[in-house]
């Protein structure tokens, strides 16, 4: 039994699957995408291609909250920085 006119052929099935794997192709690069650009909040303030040096590093830990004012001034003062040598209103 002949069916003329029925089915996709292969052109048709080919095309098919490009339209596929071009859908999915986009819905990874999009959510790619969106991931690289919520996720550059995170980035410290210096460029991609510096490094910080370590007395930016001390400020950045001190500006969280992760270390404490003596804390911060003892180790400006071994970095080689200078530290106040006192407290301010004491």
């Amino acid at each position: 039994m002949m069916h003329w006119g029925y089915g996709m052929g292969g052109a048709g099935l080919a095309l098919m699957t490009l339209n596929t794997v071009l859908f999915w192709g986009l819905v990874v690069a999009g959510v790619v995408l969106l991931a690289r650009y919520f996720g550059r909040g995170a980035q410290a303030p210096w460029t991609a291609g510096s490094r910080p040096t370590p007395q930016q590093l001390l400020a950045e830990r001190f500006a969280r909250g992760e270390i404490d004012e003596d804390e911060y001034n003892r180790r400006r003062q071994v970095l080689g920085g200078t530290a106040p040598t006192h407290r301010p209103g004491g």
